[in-house]
């Protein structure tokens, strides 16, 4: 039948073919096996993926919390962040007071987005690395410390949770208790579907929450459930969450904006494996001459090294300061806005947050974080120190600071 076919229109058909040069015939053919490839592809991208069977919300999550945890995950990752553009932080190396460490924050794959890899226990260490041409960044909770090396600056930063009182009288040489693991929180009592049911219930009081919707992440039946402001008002638009359906692990997590519809921040899966993770990915071994800086949000003290190991500077006492700072919130729901009163520590330009721009608040430069969640303001005046937050515009809080 096909031999009868080639008389008429399509043995002209073929004589045309004949008569194309050789080069634009490959071209040709490879053009026509691109498009069968892209397209085979794009059908499996869309629905090849393996997708769970329909569950109402409360049954999938009581699921996913019953399901034994895995040893351990390992996984590749896509970090998005767009959290920051807009901000101008762009110039912040330029000598306008951000100085390098400006420029090397816009320019960390934390603050960019980037691909790499990701390494998790059940007991609650876990491991992040983002790749990135002037080096990678890596943060790493080995579940007393929270460390974050990046390499384009060659500094370690390092966080250590304050012992509670309880713990205070203990010996230096005992070690910190670890933290819970997941198998050992779901041994006292997983949450009935009932349970799951009314806190749901009471979460729709405050918000819109969606049913889970079966779907698949790096190639895992996955749900994924999304939750938003009911009130308007504020530049937080929702949070999506997609949890493996077989064991609960989370797969993807993303932030969304009012300002557009793909996702502000995103942390997604693209290829995951299951199993115990040694011991040895959850430490770091930097290079001799790092930097080493030590972060308290609250202690007396402050220790920065130079390099690393054992050469530890000597702390850097400061007095403490007994007066608590007022809090005070302007509105009501999603677009309120916390304002915090301290007392000022006498030198108004030396608080200047660093590297952020300056705006004016009746004839007093304030210094502004602007973020595709929310603003930041701080400045000083007639001796308090003013912070300014919410989810709203810099318009919105500039408006609240104008009126204190």
């Amino acid at each position: 039948m096909w031999i009868c076919r080639l008389t008429g229109r399509g043995e002209s058909t073929l004589n045309s073919l004949r008569r194309i040069p050789l080069n634009r015939l490959l071209l040709l053919c490879g053009v026509i096996v691109g498009v069968a490839i892209g397209a085979t592809a794009l059908a499996s991208a869309l629905g090849a993926g393996p997708r769970p069977e329909p569950k109402p919300l409360a049954q999938a999550i009581h699921d996913g919390l019953a399901a034994p945890a895995p040893e351990g995950v390992s996984a590749n990752i896509q970090l998005t962040n767009q959290l920051l553009e807009g901000a101008g932080l762009a110039g912040a190396g330029d000598g306008q007071g951000g100085g390098e460490g400006g420029s090397s924050l816009t320019s960390s794959p934390l603050f960019t987005g980037g691909s790499g890899r990701l390494w998790a226990s059940k007991d609650g260490r876990f491991r992040l690395e983002l790749q990135d041409d002037s080096g990678d960044t890596q943060v790493i909770y080995d579940g007393h410390r929270l460390e974050v090396y990046d390499a384009a600056d060659n500094t370690l930063y390092r966080y250590k949770a304050p012992k509670s009182d309880s713990s205070e009288g203990s010996s230096a040489s005992e070690p910190d208790e670890a933290v819970p693991s997941r198998d050992h929180a779901r041994s006292h009592e997983v949450p009935s579907v009932k349970h799951v049911e009314e806190a749901i219930s009471h979460l729709q009081k405050h918000a819109s929450v969606s049913g889970a919707e079966p779907t698949d992440v790096a190639g895992q039946p996955a749900y994924t459930v999304r939750v938003g402001p009911k009130e308007g008002g504020s530049l937080f638009a929702g949070a999506e969450l997609s949890f493996n359906a077989d064991n609960g692990t989370p797969l993807r997590a993303a932030l969304y904006s009012t300002g557009g519809s793909s996702p502000v921040l995103e942390l997604a899966a693209s290829e995951i494996s299951y199993g115990p993770v040694p011991d040895s990915v959850f430490s770091i071994t930097p290079p001799s001459n790092v930097k080493v800086e030590e972060v308290t949000l609250h202690g007396s003290q402050t220790v920065e090294r130079h390099p690393y190991g054992d050469n530890v500077a000597a702390p850097v006492q400061r007095r403490r300061t007994h007066s608590r700072p007022k809090v005070t919130t302007v509105g009501h729901g999603p677009g309120s806005i916390v304002v915090v009163q301290s007392r000022s520590k006498g030198s108004g330009s030396s608080d200047k947050l660093e590297g952020l721009p300056q705006v004016d608040i009746d004839g007093t430069k304030a210094s502004e974080l602007r973020t595709a969640l929310g603003t930041v303001l701080s400045f000083e005046r007639a001796g308090v120190r003013y912070l300014l937050a919410g989810s709203v515009s810099p318009g919105q809080l500039e408006a609240v600071a104008r009126g204190l």
